[in-house]
């Protein structure tokens, strides 16, 4: 009997513990399942859903180094004072960037619904006109792109249609030696694709800085004409400049000669008769409005790509204008690994300048002689 009743008791011991444990135990909620990012690929690659909406999103961008010597463009090279005796001194001009680029797209009763936004971030020195000073520092910070596009329809801030219709001048750095246009402007802008290849732009737009930017309720008027093959493209612009009632245009034509080979030649001309008016401020004195940058009435600018193999590429270009500015730019792009790229650039140019002691003054006919040379790295993401 004593065996069996502390059997028994153990037994109803054990019950009581489990029961008690029991109903201290924590309940575990069931995990609520995970909402992934998925992939959007009609946009192309990199899109993905807003997770909750039907927007595609991209997200990229490049970190880019400069390192120049010598005069890398249509001023004097950097400069810098002695620390200690304040002489002047030839230096590296030197710049960091880091550009955050975003794109939507949505499709839409009304189209394909898109945005898209280009910021840049840098940090190198400056060379004053005024004075040897050239010190790095954290310098401008740019929206160079933050447009809404529905349809064909386009409004916001982008790059002039004057330049961004045809083509930029080419894949050098130094692409404006002889400039072809200004850049920066809000557009109220409308593409039309009439299929085979011909496409069509009509730009309002606002312009940029104390000389461009429109003097009232008239904008500046851009429109384009193109025809697209498989072997290359011609392309052509006229623009209005109201500020200074003002025409120029652009032709182009591009060519693929083969699968290393791609050349292109524009010529530029425009009509300056009101360019040289004191307009009460800043004088725009050497003859340039918005749209027509170069030097006298005409410019032709010319270039090509050979690639060497999938990784190197050589780019040129060569540049001249009415008033007998010479611009060459040359330069071997290596592709290290894909999406980090070292180009090395020599760049020449013969051309009027600013006076050092007034920087209002154009000294067209007082031209000068620079070289200079730049090496990048950049990784595209």
């Amino acid at each position: 009997m004593n065996i069996k009743s502390l059997l028994l008791g153990s037994a109803a011991a054990l019950i009581a513990v489990s029961g008690a444990r029991a109903a201290d135990a924590v309940v575990v909620a069931e995990p609520e399942p995970a909402e992934y990012v998925k992939i959007c690929d009609v946009y192309g690659a990199g899109y993905f859903y807003i997770p909750g909406t039907e927007t595609c999103l991209r997200v990229g961008g490049y970190v880019r180094y400069d390192i120049g010597v010598g005069d890398t463009g249509s001023f004097d090279g950097a400069k810098a004072a002695d620390h200690q005796d304040g002489d002047d001194h030839n230096t590296y001009y030197k710049n960091t960037r880091f550009t955050l680029k975003t794109w939507t797209g949505q499709e839409t009763e009304l189209g394909t619904l898109k945005t898209y936004t280009e910021t840049r971030f840098n940090f190198g020195n400056d060379n004053a006109f005024d004075e040897p000073i050239n010190a790095a520092h954290n310098r401008d910070v740019s929206l160079n792109f933050a447009w809404i596009q529905l349809g064909g329809l386009r409004v916001g801030k982008d790059e002039s249609a004057f330049d961004t219709f045809v083509g930029y001048a080419g894949n050098v750095i130094q692409d404006t030696l002889v400039p072809y246009g200004d850049f920066d402007t809000n557009v109220v802008q409308y593409y039309f694709d009439a299929g085979n290849g011909f496409s069509a732009v009509v730009s309002l737009e606002e312009g940029a800085g104390v000389v461009g930017t429109i003097d009232s309720y008239v904008p500046h008027v851009v429109g384009g004409l193109k025809w697209t093959q498989g072997w290359g493209a011609i392309s052509g612009v006229v623009a209005y400049d109201s500020n200074y009632e003002e025409v120029a245009g652009k032709v182009r034509l591009d060519v693929n000669v083969n699968d290393a080979l791609s050349l292109w030649v524009m010529g530029g001309y425009g009509t300056d008769d009101n360019l040289n008016d004191d307009a009460g401020n800043f004088v725009d004195a050497h003859g340039r409005g918005f749209y027509k940058q170069w030097g006298g009435n005409w410019a032709v600018w010319g270039g090509g790509t050979y690639k060497f193999n999938e990784k190197t590429s050589f780019n040129a270009q060569v540049s001249y204008d009415d008033w007998k500015n010479l611009g060459i730019a040359a330069n071997i792009a290596y592709d290290v690994v894909p999406g980090f790229t070292v180009t090395a650039e020599v760049d020449y140019l013969n051309a009027g300048r600013f006076d050092d002691a007034d920087f209002s003054n154009w000294t067209g006919a007082d031209k000068k002689s620079s070289i200079g040379g730049i090496l990048r790295f950049q990784r595209s993401f």
